[in-house]
């Protein structure tokens, strides 16, 4: 604020510097859609590891493509997943009414607190060792039909609670503020209900206690729903829409490519699903990963084994080429838990979003994730190709997954589905594209604070500034061509990009070129024999 002068002298006055710090976002948290053992039903939630994935949504499902590629995912260096949990059909949850003593009344009801046959797993226990007496503890677990010994999972235990609603220990107040396993309702007989043991407590640890009642005894209508349509998995979309302030970066929907129709994939509903998927990432600057029916085992025959006849056929059926989008050949093969380690055939799409995301934390997002470094963890390919299997499927932007004798399975191709020789896009490249939209991004978050500022020079030079210092940033980092900055980027924002017509909009325009880095995908050596050369 403006110094008030009083007395002669000097005044010292501190100046704000103009500097708001724009930082990076995220580009490599992956979002994942479709059927779930269990958990929470069409949102979005983040999870950081695959023990808490197990956690949360039940791990592996041998009808969930994606809960094999969340665990690929982590397994080749992902860091964030959003798992959005989606179902045909009318799934269900487990429901279980607890009864007072006598007289007998319907005083709670317990529900497990996601759809699915999960939880009828879920137990109950009641008693009243309480002090002050007229209150009640409750324990839920969950436990584990499948192991043998049966195995207490997880447990919540909940003291003292109350019926009566004005009470800080009211049962439903309590339990549904903390509980993952269930959610509790009043029936309105402000009763407590009846014990089940005399201390379910000190049994919660005994898979085989009596002290506990199944939440499904009541002849609950629990059920998973069904594998997810086309509808089902467009119905993810709108809670990743929903994730602000958190972003995605990157979209696998595996199960789109099960999607079938008189026993053969359904290419008019594989291709409306992928195409509205990238229509919905060309909105939010993300990345759609597209994957391959598990018949496709060559690199081009015919549209049912055939890989160039596939991607052909999808286009036929609507879906347009988009430079943010991907497609990897072949699939992958890798160990089944759920199968005594047999190998299953599972769609790459997590395996390669893994692989960016440990690409842009060593290298930048600028960086192909692509080459000897891109290997593939925990599996093998399902087809190997050839030098002449990987030239015919490059040119026409479908990357190629290989095997080398001394590198192993790695990644290598680093093009976009509008990467087709023929197509001469700026866009045919996943690094060029991902750091524009990382750019992008960035931006879009860090100039918020511009929105109603006044629209003029000072502004325009604060844009500048900021702007320039994240760009110079990553040219520092090597993310772009050019031996200085002014051959690599530039910055502008004056009365030349906003005029006072903009002024009178409300608009300021700020124009901010790059020139990328792009990959070295042909090496080639020119190698001259030297004759008659004298001996030095």
């Amino acid at each position: 604020m403006p110094v008030l002068t009083s007395y002669p002298g000097v005044y010292v006055e501190e100046i704000p510097s103009g500097v708001h710090n724009i930082a990076g976002v995220s580009t490599a948290s992956t979002a994942f859609i479709d059927y779930f053992s269990q958990g929470p039903m069409g949102v979005a939630t983040q999870i950081n590891n695959f023990t808490e994935f197990q956690t949360v949504f039940g791990g592996l499902n041998q009808l969930s493509e994606a809960s094999y590629g969340v665990m690929q995912y982590f397994l080749n260096g992902g860091q964030t997943a959003w798992i959005v949990r989606v179902a045909a059909g009318t799934p269900a949850a487990s429901q279980l009414t607890l009864d007072t003593a006598a007289p007998v009344k319907a005083t709670l009801t317990v529900t497990a607190s996601s759809p699915g046959l999960w939880g009828n797993n879920l137990q109950v226990g009641v008693d009243t060792n309480t002090k002050p007496a007229g209150l009640f503890n409750l324990v839920i677990r969950q436990v584990d039909s499948i192991s043998k010994p049966t195995q207490v999972l997880n447990s919540e235990v909940y003291r003292n609670l109350s019926m009566t609603s004005t009470s800080p220990n009211y049962a439903i107040g309590v339990v549904n503020a903390a509980s993952a396993l269930v959610t509790l309702a009043d029936l309105g007989v402000e009763i407590i209900p009846a014990t089940t043991g005399t201390d379910v407590i000190s049994p919660i640890s005994n898979p085989t206690s009596t002290a506990y009642t199944a939440v499904n005894t009541a002849a609950s209508p629990a059920n998973n729903g069904l594998v997810p349509d086309a509808n089902a998995l467009e119905n993810g979309f709108p809670a990743l829409d929903r994730l602000e302030p958190y972003i995605f970066n990157i979209l696998c929907i595996p199960a789109a490519v099960n999607l079938v129709s008189g026993g053969a994939p359904d290419t008019t509903n594989i291709a409306s699903v992928y195409a509205k998927a990238a229509a919905f990432c060309d909105t939010k600057r993300a990345f759609l990963l597209l994957d391959i029916p598990s018949g496709i085992n060559s690199t081009s025959s015919t549209v049912s084994t055939g890989v160039v006849d596939w991607l052909n056929a999808l286009e036929t059926a609507g879906l347009t080429p988009d430079a943010n989008s991907a497609i990897y050949f072949p699939r992958l093969l890798i160990a089944d838990p759920l199968n005594q380690g047999r190998q299953r055939n599972v769609a790459a799409s997590g395996t390669i979003a893994g692989i960016y995301a440990t690409t842009d934390a060593n290298r930048g997002v600028w960086k192909s994730p692509a080459g000897t470094d891109a290997t593939v963890a925990g599996a093998s390919l399902a087809y190997i190709m050839n030098d002449a299997d990987s030239g015919s499927i490059n040119p026409l932007g479908i990357n190629g997954l290989r095997n080398f004798k001394t590198y192993g399975n790695v990644v290598w191709g680093a093009r976009t589905l509008q990467g087709a020789d023929q197509l001469a896009s700026q866009w045919a490249y996943v690094a060029v594209r991902r750091t524009a939209l990382y750019i992008e991004e960035s931006l879009f978050e860090g100039l918020k604070w511009v929105v109603f500022e006044p629209n003029d020079t000072p502004l325009w030079g604060q844009i500048r500034l900021n702007v320039t210092s994240f760009m110079q940033g990553l040219f520092r980092q090597g993310a772009f061509q050019g031996s200085s900055a002014a051959s690599a980027y530039f910055v502008k924002c004056d009365s030349e990009t906003t005029t006072q017509t903009d002024i009178n909009s409300g608009v300021v325009n700020i124009l901010v070129g790059f020139a990328p880095l792009k990959p070295a995908e042909f090496v080639v050596l020119q190698i001259q024999q030297m004759a008659g050369q004298a001996a030095s």
